[in-house]
């Protein structure tokens, strides 16, 4: 199959691609390379792997990046919290407008893959989310993934992925995430303070996320104009039960703190027995997760210029 990822560089398109090279796809990726492209050095050996550095806001770079393939996968976003407030116009247009202009470009018989997320869901500590759960998002990166999934199911010969929290070793690696920024912590200064440690969330591991796509890709008939919850019901989790679980395998100082707030409000548990019942089950827990994550620290490297310790 003739493959377009966009945004294939980033975190979990650096995973996706190999993966999807390893299958026998021919695979081409869209991406405008802001944080870099050395996590796709290793697909350059691959002579199915083709890049085309560009915007997937820009009509002329997505008309080209479009022409030939049977499937899109759209990755390309401004993705979290934090990125989304620091850039609110940039996220807008990515989030939303790259996905609409996408479909606008598309022809039918392409099929599209949407990265949503959970976190449109925003805080309903009550009761378990699935599907049919109303959108209620809190935050502009949860905003804009809404609309932009609801114009992908619109279009038809689409499906939507509203993946849990993302975690674990990427090519191209972020620190941002709970999970991977709890472990680094952990690793590198030996202590970690965490703020309201009982708002629950639920995880997904990056590698288990590549894998629901190529999985979607197998099963298209089965799976196509529907949206579906990724992840599972034993990696939902306080935050106070991942600080602990990477105490089991790092010796460091925990504070749980009475004052003070985590920006990102989430606190929500999610049902994932809609796409259990197609047949996808993730296949790495928290505990593999992080034991990869630790050895991950070690190799990163970073340091402050102005400071003596």
């Amino acid at each position: 199959m003739r493959i377009l990822v966009t945004g294939g560089a980033g975190y979990v398109g650096s995973t996706l691609v190999p993966a999807l090279l390893e299958q026998g796809h021919r695979v081409r990726v869209l991406d405008n390379l802001r944080f870099g492209g050395h996590g796709l050095l290793p697909c350059c050996q691959n002579r199915f792997f083709e890049l085309q550095k560009g915007d997937a806001c820009d009509p002329k770079d997505v008309e080209k990046a479009i022409d030939g393939v049977d499937a899109i996968i759209h990755l390309a976003a401004i993705v979290g919290y934090p990125a989304c407030k620091k850039e609110p116009q940039l996220a807008q247009a990515i989030n939303v407008g790259s996905t609409r202009l996408l479909l606008e470009k598309r022809s039918k018989d392409q099929k599209v893959l949407f990265a949503s997320t959970g976190s449109i869901y925003g805080s309903i500590p009550d009761y378990v989310c699935n599907e049919n759960t109303p959108r209620a998002p809190i935050t502009l990166y949860g905003e804009t993934k809404a609309q932009a999934e609801q114009l992908v199911l619109d279009s038809g010969n689409g499906i939507a992925y509203r993946f849990a929290t993302a975690f674990g070793v990427s090519n191209r690696m972020r620190l941002d995430l709970m999970p991977n920024d709890f472990t680094y912590q952990a690793v590198k200064n030996r202590n970690l303070i965490v703020y309201e440690g009982g708002f629950k969330r639920t995880f997904v591991h990056v590698r288990d996320m590549a894998r629901s796509f190529i999985f979607a890709l197998e099963r298209w008939d089965e799976v196509k104009d529907d949206v579906y919850n990724v992840g599972h019901e034993s990696m939902n989790f306080t935050k106070e039960d991942v600080a602990r679980k990477i105490m089991e395998h790092v010796d460091y100082y925990l504070h749980f703190a009475e004052v003070g707030s985590d920006a990102d409000q989430r606190n929500y548990e999610v049902s994932y027995e809609k796409i259990r019942a197609k047949g996808f089950e993730t296949t790495i827990d928290l505990d593999r997760g992080i034991a990869e994550l630790v050895q991950a620290a070690k190799l990163i490297e970073w340091s402050n210029p102005f400071s003596n310790v």
